[in-house]
């Protein structure tokens, strides 16, 4: 645990926006140059302008993390205020996503709970966080998805896999596991309203959060969302039944895998589609702690997730349709984490001045959901931290293991997901990697989507 027993130099008081230390203290008073981990640094504004850099900026978070780890309370408090004066929340997006960070390492620091000062920074920030989480009725939150391809390019290429692999069947059976309230759904039935032979029956299942609730926050109960979608499948002359099972990532949705294999003995010939998207890396996996099998006592130990995919490839799905963000967040120390999210979230913080205003509500809300996750990966451990996105690489040898072989896209369906991405910025793209399809933002990996049926 931190000690902050060392004399070190005060933190700036809070800013009244919440979000970051007031930027009022004198550079020049002799407490501010005691032991900077930099000889020769002098805090004049000359000087922390060539900090402003994002390669800088992430080398201080580095260190602040490090010095906070290793309970260095002094240099911890030292780096906290250069950070604060180079990277304001307001600022551009190095220095939002930046700000962001700083908040997160707070929040670390914090929960020992020794520094009373860093308690009080936090405890402001998460109520300011909190106030900007918005819980978005279902035609907002419609809108607000439209805004980027981050979920839509998942939601394009998924419908159009789903489509081809139930044409001609009657019965379809969709189970989506995502984060975004069944925002995908409304595409889908038109999609499947317009076949040729004639719409089939919907059966569609969502879970119902018990424990995790992530962004975006939904502000109307699933009843009624439920109610909606029905309404809306009725109006394209689609019948359907909207189901919710009480179930949560963090139990690898055992109570909705057992509700859809006692679903699948009484309706023989129901296509089962698993539609996950974005969802699947919240269930734990090996860095949180091992679990035996039950299925075998001999068995190796298997994680959660693994445990999720082996049980899902029992129930023989039709389909499995696959969308995460392509980065890594499951390395067991917060420097290894921190580099590896600071390396991947500068994109969304630098996409989002292409299409929200700044200032905007909007992009408050936008870049309060990008806070939570930031906060959640620096901040959190055990079963807490949620946030647990793994690369393409290790979800494909995860569904090989589990029985899946990899279908891919087709040309119609990759052109579809094209025809999307020019409603966007020109920085978005596509390509094709293995048999999958990744977004791309400046040329960097963003989403991917794939598709599995059992080998």
């Amino acid at each position: 645990m931190m000690q902050f027993t060392r004399s070190a130099p005060p933190l700036p008081s809070i800013h009244p926006n919440g979000l970051g230390l007031c930027l009022d203290v004198d550079a020049s008073k002799p407490s501010l140059h005691r032991s900077w981990p930099w000889p020769g640094l002098q805090t004049s504004s000359k000087s922390l302008g060539r900090l402003n850099t994002a390669s800088c900026m992430e080398q201080l978070l580095v260190h602040c993390a490090n010095a906070i780890e290793s309970n260095d309370a002094t240099l911890a408090q030292q780096i906290l205020w250069v950070l604060n004066n180079i990277a304001p929340p307001d600022g551009d997006s190095n220095q939002r996503l930046t700000s962001a960070f700083l908040r997160a390492l707070i929040a670390r620091a914090s929960k020992t709970g020794s520094c009373k000062m860093l308690t009080a920074v936090a405890a402001r920030a998460d109520a300011d966080l909190a106030l900007h989480l918005h819980r978005f009725s279902a035609i907002d939150l419609a809108s607000f998805i439209d805004l980027t391809p981050w979920h839509r390019f998942g939601y394009a290429a998924a419908n159009a896999a789903i489509v081809e692999a139930v044409e001609g069947l009657p019965v379809v059976h969709i189970v989506d596991l995502s984060t975004t309230h069944c925002m995908q759904m409304p595409t889908l039935i038109d999609l499947l309203a317009n076949r040729p032979e004639g719409p089939p029956f919907i059966r569609l299942t969502v879970p119902t959060f018990t424990t995790t609730a992530t962004p975006p926050m939904l502000d109307m109960s699933y009843d009624e969302l439920g109610s909606r979608l029905v309404n809306f499948a009725r109006s394209r002359n689609v019948s359907m039944e909207f189901i919710m099972i009480p179930s949560d990532p963090s139990e690898a949705f055992d109570s909705l895998i057992e509700q859809i294999r006692v679903q699948r003995l009484v309706s023989e010939g129901e296509a089962v589609i698993v539609n996950c998207q974005m969802l699947l890396h919240y269930i734990p996996e090996e860095t949180v702690g091992a679990i035996v099998s039950t299925m075998n006592v001999n068995s190796p130990i298997l994680s959660l997730r693994t445990m999720f995919l082996k049980v899902l490839r029992s129930l023989e799905p039709t389909l499995v349709t696959l969308v995460e963000e392509d980065a890594d967040f499951t390395a067991c120390d917060v420097v290894g984490r921190l580099r590896s999210a600071f390396n991947y979230l500068w994109i969304p913080y630098d996409a989002v001045d292409t299409f929200l205003p700044k200032g905007s509500e909007q992009r408050r809300w936008y870049e309060a959901g990008l806070c939570w996750k930031i906060e959640n990966v620096i901040a959190q451990e055990g079963l807490q931290r949620v946030e647990r996105l793994e690369p393409k690489g290790r979800w494909a040898q995860r569904m090989r293991a589990a029985g899946f072989r990899s279908v891919g896209f087709t040309e119609e369906a990759a052109g579809e997901v094209k025809s999307m991405l020019g409603e966007h910025a020109a920085g978005w793209g596509l390509k094709k990697e293995d048999e999958d399809l990744m977004l791309t933002w400046k040329g960097h990996n963003v989403v991917f989507a794939s598709a599995w049926m059992p080998s």
